[in-house]
């Protein structure tokens, strides 16, 4: 949704929601071990007020449970403190505030795992990439962010460009159940994709020299090789993640407040200070 043109006779009425969302609708947040979260990234919500109904379809139990996995400023990270971050994580809180119900963080060890806890109604609300195969299994905002797919290797590896990944003996790591897996599988013609369980794994990997190459986002990317000496981010791209905020299928009744609720954090600041406070690079606004 394009940005709000608010006419002045309007402006009043939202300024009233909006101190009222402000004094009174705010949650506390619990993780999934049941220990609060603190809101220190102070992101407000949108001042867009829900009916029960909406509320209901969106956090069925009365929690907004939010699905994440670690590693990855597009879902959830932790800074030197052990202060959370991310995208799915701060726009899981924010939505949480909109409706004026507690949120549970959920975390996991891929996205994989996210989609399946959410198509098993585990999970409420998250945020990813909006892909064909995962439309058929969860539900989609309009798109928020667009990120260039790209691969991590070691700058001593004789790869050293995108037209050098495509050849019998090298092995490029995945994360289990990701797109790129799914992507990559049909596109090579003689490389090896080798999926692998976690982020911790595909450094291990990369670093032993197992794989020559992970194959990601470059959000996740950017954050691996930052802890693994010596390797860097190849120039280029092999394709674009579009990145969503994501519910489980059967709430449709919600779609057009959820609509409404992504295209207001795409236009307010909500997003842009999400992906700051991640540290997330590589990404591009899609509204």
């Amino acid at each position: 949704m394009q940005a709000a043109r608010l006419m002045p006779r309007t402006g009043w009425l939202l300024s009233l929601l909006a101190a009222a969302w402000l004094s009174g609708c705010a949650a506390p947040s619990t993780s999934a071990t049941q220990a609060p979260t603190k809101q220190a990234d102070a992101i407000q919500a949108p001042a867009i007020q829900p009916d029960a109904r909406i509320t209901q379809t969106l956090a069925p139990t009365g929690v907004l449970r939010i699905g994440v996995y670690l590693g990855s400023p597009t879902s959830m990270v932790k800074d030197a403190q052990g202060q959370a971050h991310g995208v799915a994580f701060a726009l899981g809180e924010a939505l949480g505030q909109a409706l004026g119900v507690p949120t549970q963080v959920v975390v996991h060890e891929r996205i994989a795992q996210v989609v399946q806890a959410m198509t098993q109604g585990q999970v409420d609300v998250t945020f990813t990439n909006a892909s064909a195969a995962r439309a058929k299994l969860i539900d989609f905002t309009p798109p928020l962010l667009d990120l260039e797919l790209g691969y991590a290797v070691m700058r001593t590896s004789p790869i050293q460009s995108m037209a050098d990944m495509d050849h019998t003996g090298v092995s490029v790591g995945v994360s289990e159940g990701s797109s790129s897996q799914a992507s990559l599988s049909k596109t090579y013609q003689a490389a090896r994709v080798v999926a692998l369980p976690s982020l911790a794994q595909a450094a291990a990997q990369l670093r032993s020299g197992q794989i020559q190459a992970f194959a990601t986002n470059k959000a996740v990317l950017f954050e691996l090789v930052d802890g693994v000496p010596g390797a860097h981010v190849l120039p280029g791209r092999w394709g674009l993640e579009h990145l969503a905020l994501a519910v489980p299928q059967g709430r449709e009744a919600a779609k057009p407040y959820l609509d409404q609720f992504a295209r207001t954090v795409a236009t307010n600041g909500v997003l842009s200070r999400a992906v700051q406070r991640a540290g997330l690079r590589g990404a591009v606004p899609s509204l």
